[in-house]
This record gives structure tokens, C-alpha cells and sequence, in this order.
């Protein structure tokens, strides 16, 4: 996948996104599954998340000694002491807005032979920095699937 195909995806996410997600009643964007599992609301505190840690992770490898490192990041943790359950859905959409926008940034005027730069995953795999752009747009899209359902049409 080229990168102008992620960043076609990505835009198209930025754009859509907060009007589909404002218009589903807070009772259901509230509402966890199991006390173990996430509210569409902490689904997208976690896809801030996702983006805060893959920002810092499409910067640094640009700069960082070869090969770069993906540092993981403890996921539930962050989503609990974040109290994305607990915020105003229209902050929680600015911010993954504009992380989102800066990630598109980011990869738009990345040049184009530090996509080759190796990163080592954490569970040890050596892969490009094109692989992990393209993996956090795909794993976006796992969880937007969850939120609005499996059929739904993306972005």
C-alpha cells in the first residue's frame, strides 16, 4: 500500500469520524460490553492513545539509531487513568482530530527512503517504517469497525 493511499484513508477517517461517532446516543457509546472491555467511548481513548505513542514512533524512527525500537505502551492502563469514560465526547474527537492530523503531517512530508528505515516490534519482528504506518491504519480501522460495526462501510 502506497502512502498516498494511507493518507487518502487516514484524511478520510479525520473528516468523518466525529460526525458518525456524535450521533450515536450517549447510552451506547457508554455502554461497555463486559465490565472487562471497553465502551465505544474508551475505544476511542484508546485510538487516541494509539496515535500519541504511533506519533512519537513515525517521528523518532526518522532520526533515532537504525534499527528503531517500537516501545510498547500498557493500552488498558492508559484508557483507565486517561478517564475517557468519564470526558466530553466533542474534546475526545478534537484531540484524536488533531493527532491524526499531525500523523497524516508527519507521513505526508516523510521522505520517501526513511520508509525503508528498520523497526524491531516488540515481539522481535524486524519491519519497515511503511509496515508500521500502514499497521496503525489498519488497526484504526479494527477498532472503527467495533464502534460503528463489522459491516459498516469505511471511513
Amino acid at each position: 500500500m502506497a502512502n498516498k493511499e494511507v493518507i487518502e484513508r487516514l484524511t478520510a477517517h479525520i473528516e468523518k469520524l466525529p460526525e458518525r461517532f456524535i450521533q450515536i446516543p450517549q447510552d451506547i457509546r457508554l455502554r461497555k460490553p463486559a465490565p472487562d472491555k471497553w465502551s465505544p467511548q474508551e475505544i476511542l481513548g484508546h485510538l487516541i492513545d494509539s496515535a500519541i505513542n504511533n506519533l512519537k514512533r513515525f517521528t523518532e524512527t526518522q532520526f533515532l539509531p537504525q534499527p528503531s525500537t517500537v516501545i510498547p505502551y500498557q493500552q488498558d492502563d492508559l484508557v483507565l487513568v486517561n478517564k475517557y469514560q468519564q470526558l466530553r465526547v466533542e474534546d475526545l474527537l478534537l484531540l484524536w482530530q488533531g493527532l491524526n492530523r499531525q500523523i497524516v503531517n508527519v507521513i505526508k512530508f516523510m521522505p520517501a527512503e526513511k520508509l525503508d528505515y528498520t523497526v524491531i516490534t516488540p515481539s522481535g519482528e524486524a519491519k519497515t517504517l511503511h509496515w508500521l504506518i500502514v499497521d496503525y491504519t489498519d488497526h484504526m480501522e479494527h477498532h472503527l469497525r467495533q464502534i460503528f460495526g463489522p459491516e459498516s462501510v469505511l471511513p
